[in-house]
């Protein structure tokens, strides 16, 4: 698929291109479920947009947007799908600024697509399953990014304070967990706290203790790593950073290469992120990681895959009062 693909220049080409995705049989009323072809009829005439349908069952009109991240949009259906194609295929993200050059939209409306698109990049957990399992192996680690807008309280009630440079302590910086499953999926989440108990609710909800467990020598996971089939930590304080015993290859580098894309990508491309935006581009990034090249996954395979988890999750533009932790 190339930038200049039908899809991406026409409206109408993009509709179907959609249609044929979320609709393989025919169209699917999405306000009663029918899916009867002889109770649903397209809407022709004048009056009447392209891609318009009636529910004969429910009296009620819908397209293809209806229900999905691109509902009640006022912004061609072709530059939605190139904005998705942009976000899914550039490694690092794309920034609202280069959306709104090339779609030739405001600033506002770009920032508004990307998080839009984000939140259909998100995975449902409950229903994907946990990492790992028997045999397998998953990397854990917690890395800091960016300044907390709110400090964190420490204990007998101390507030964390700037380095003498100025800049944000280790205390006052925003806390991500990451998990990887070894040449599978990763999984990053925002937390208000590192503390063993939070970490240990992390990875008991989303690591299959039948899994080989690695971590660095970092006492949060001592506990709950006994939990595991194995576990295993590699001495980063004493400059180690990879062994082996016996057939096992002890080390968190495939962890701490999903947060170096990361961190690039906020650093480089996003530059500032606020505290309660922050959870979506954790899903951005775990999407992409999780569909790369590496697992024989294309580009025009990421867009589609995007293109066919937008049913359920339409944002509305509105003010976020607080970050979403895990």
């Amino acid at each position: 698929m190339k930038l200049d693909d039908k899809i991406f220049t026409d409206k109408d080409a993009a509709r179907e291109h959609l249609e044929a995705m979320q609709w393989p049989n025919g169209p699917v009323c999405p306000h009663c479920g029918n899916c009867d072809q002889t109770r649903i009829t397209e809407m022709k005439g004048k009056a009447h947009r392209p891609g318009l349908y009636n529910c004969m069952e429910c009296r009620k009109q819908f397209s293809v947007t209806v229900g999905t991240v691109f509902e009640r949009s006022k912004i061609a259906l072709n530059k939605w799908l190139l904005a998705t194609f942009l976000m899914t295929s550039s490694k690092k993200g794309m920034s609202a600024h280069q959306l709104h050059r090339m779609l030739g939209v405001t600033y506002k409306t770009a920032w508004f697509m990307a998080h839009r698109i984000r939140e259909a990049m998100k995975e449902d957990v409950a229903s994907s399953g946990p990492l790992g399992g028997e045999g397998k192996t998953v990397e854990a680690d917690e890395t800091y990014i960016g300044k907390r807008e709110t400090p964190r309280q420490l204990s007998r009630g101390r507030i964390a304070k700037p380095t003498k440079s100025g800049k944000a302590g280790g205390a006052d910086k925003r806390i991500v967990v990451g998990l990887v499953e070894r040449g599978g999926k990763s999984r990053m989440f925002l937390v208000q706290n590192a503390t063993k108990d939070i970490l240990r609710d992390v990875l008991v909800r989303n690591v299959d203790r039948k899994s080989n467990l690695y971590t660095d020598e970092s006492r949060l996971y001592t506990t709950t790593g006994e939990e595991y089939a194995t576990h295993r930590t590699i001495r980063h304080s004493a400059k180690e950073y990879a062994r082996r015993e016996g057939d096992a290859v002890v080390h968190s580098n495939t962890i701490e290469n999903v947060f170096s894309i990361f961190k690039r990508g906020m650093v480089g491309v996003y530059q500032h992120c606020g505290e309660a935006h922050l959870h979506r581009y954790l899903a951005e990034f775990d999407f992409r990681y999780n569909r790369r090249t590496a697992l024989k996954v294309s580009d025009t395979e990421r867009h589609d895959d995007l293109l066919s988890r937008i049913n359920g999750k339409r944002l509305t533009y509105r003010r976020i009062g607080e970050a979403n932790y895990a």
